[in-house]
């Protein structure tokens, strides 16, 4: 249970609070690739409260700036891409991805008032299919070698939803291993063979047990939470016999991402972005290890859940999430259809807007959780002292901030660890993309 007041720090990222100052610090999730495709790739984003336009110059070069022209404040998510940059529709002034004001075109031609404009513009990198801005002051930081952004483009695919609360009420479900076995229970087990791109469809590494049957039937893990430089790892073991554990290991990557199995072939690297203190968008990049991904078929099976351009569900607090009793009674535990994206939507915006967490009672199930609100709170007083925060690292240490292992299977109960380990060796010595 926390204060309000302590509620307020963790959860409040707007410009000048502290924990938006922390996640500022890192490269954070902007825009999708493929929302800035076609004929016109501009796009209004808002970010962490600030209101601003993604958009790809004639040159190819990606940039975001401040949404309203510093002229007389209209609209450049209306502008025109021409001439080297983003121009204003109401006098032309033309700004390039940097924020440089580089025409006036209104101004008498020995007019200086163009070397004097700057407008708010942030730096932008692609990866995997996800635009990625730093927000922060000074010199960002560089990204870890991790298998989402070393791997190639036809190994991995990107994806965004929704959805209607705070940020950090879904990187708390995220980090929580238990919660998998009651809201994302399924009654009946389907074919691995048909699950492709679903998650807790495949099969169990090393044993012919669905991931449906697992979650179902083991309802009181264990879990190991361990330090790493990126964060932490979660290790949950589900018992099975006296001699056997299913294990899953897990990731929470500082400030607001997480990293987990979702197959034998596939992890997913999922980040919750603030676009203000009451609504945050989900971006994944999916990475498989073996065959390429399905892009199309990835595509596909998630563009029936999302409404474009704003990736907004179509199962909503709206309509229920489209719950049905009947389906509740024996299908899914939730009634609230097969796709875990719904269910996991619904328990966080069930909780409101912002959660009031001085009303919750954690339980020792809840150990990640505490352990990542521990760590948040020591990264924020440490970046108010001016210390560099956890995961804000240069290049050199950067390149040794890898994988992070994320594996699903069955081992045996008194090596655990040692499965896990071996688990992650095999695949990365079978991993098709390796040489590259």
């Amino acid at each position: 249970m926390l204060s309000a007041e302590q509620n307020d720090l963790i959860t409040r990222t707007g410009p000048g609070t502290p924990a938006g100052r922390l996640m500022r610090q890192y490269w954070q999730p902007a825009a999708l690739v493929d929302e800035l495709k076609g004929n016109r790739p501009i796009k209004p984003v808002r970010l962490f409260g600030e209101d601003l336009v993604m958009f790809k110059d004639d040159k190819g070069r990606y940039g975001l700036v401040g949404r309203h022209c510093p002229h007389r404040g209209t609209d450049l998510a209306f502008g025109r891409l021409e001439d080297g940059g983003l121009r204003c529709a109401f006098h032309g002034w033309l700004f390039d991805i940097n924020g440089k004001c580089l025409q006036t075109p209104a101004e008498p031609d020995d007019s200086n008032l163009c070397a004097n404009i700057k407008q708010k513009a942030y730096p932008v990198v692609e990866k995997s299919g996800i635009l990625f801005a730093h927000l922060g002051e000074g010199e960002p930081p560089a990204l870890p070698h991790f298998d989402c952004f070393v791997a190639p483009d036809s190994h991995t695919f990107a994806f965004k939803g929704m959805i209607d609360c705070n940020w950090l009420q879904s990187l708390e479900v995220g980090i929580d291993p238990v919660h998998t076995s009651f809201l994302h229970r399924f009654f009946h087990d389907e074919d691995p063979n048909k699950g492709y791109g679903k998650m807790f469809r495949d099969n169990t590494k090393d044993a012919d047990m669905p991931m449906t049957r697992i979650m179902r039937e083991v309802t009181r893990p264990r879990i190991e939470v361990d330090e790493t430089d990126y964060g932490f790892r979660i290790v949950t073991l589900r018992q099975i016999s006296d001699a056997s554990t299913h294990v899953r290991v897990t990731n929470l990557v500082f400030p607001n991402a997480f990293m987990i199995p979702m197959s034998r072939e596939m992890t997913i690297s999922q980040w919750h972005v603030p676009i203000d203190d009451t609504k945050h968008y989900w971006y994944a990049i999916f990475t498989s290890f073996d065959k390429p991904v399905d892009k199309d078929t990835m595509r596909n099976q998630r563009l029936e859940l999302y409404q474009l351009p704003d990736y907004i569900p179509n199962r909503n607090k709206s309509n229920d999430y489209g719950f049905d009793p009947h389906e509740q009674e024996s299908e899914t535990y939730t009634g609230m259809g097969a796709d875990i994206n719904v269910h996991d939507q619904w328990a966080c915006e069930s909780m409101g807007a912002i959660q009031d967490r001085t009303q919750e009672h954690l339980g020792t199930s809840d150990k990640a959780i505490i352990a990542y609100r521990r760590l948040l709170r020591q990264s924020l007083e440490a970046s108010s002292k001016g210390e560099r925060p956890i995961m804000v690292v240069d290049e050199s240490k950067a390149a040794g901030i890898t994988g992070p292992l994320a594996i699903d299977g069955i081992g045996p109960v008194d090596d655990w660890k040692g499965y896990y380990q071996r688990s992650e060796a095999e695949r990365r010595q079978a991993m098709s993309w390796k040489a590259g």
